[in-house]
């Protein structure tokens, strides 16, 4: 059911078709190289799709943590990856 015409977590589908390319997509959007173009298919993709609401969430979460806690500048991507490669490995 939709709540104030968003899906809630029940209406997206928990099984993603192209994890590896959706991730790759999230990824570019949230460094800012997609624009406004890369805004709405985000929106689109988190409306529909649980494993990339979640990975986005995520990935938010880690880069603003590394951005705001640990530094004042942009975080590396090698270790971006390496935190989200032992995320992952631990589930």
């Amino acid at each position: 059911m939709e709540k104030n015409g968003k899906p809630n977590s029940e209406d997206r589908k928990l099984q993603c078709s192209d994890v590896s390319k959706c991730f790759q997509l999230l990824e570019s959007i949230l460094d800012g190289e997609m624009g406004e173009e890369g805004k709405e298919i985000l929106k689109e993709k988190l409306d529909k799709c649980q494993p990339c609401f979640e990975h986005f969430h995520l990935e938010q979460a880690i880069r603003e943590v590394l951005k705001t806690k640990c530094t004042k500048q942009p975080v590396p991507n090698q270790l971006a990856d390496s935190i989200r490669q032992m995320i992952q490995e631990s589930k």
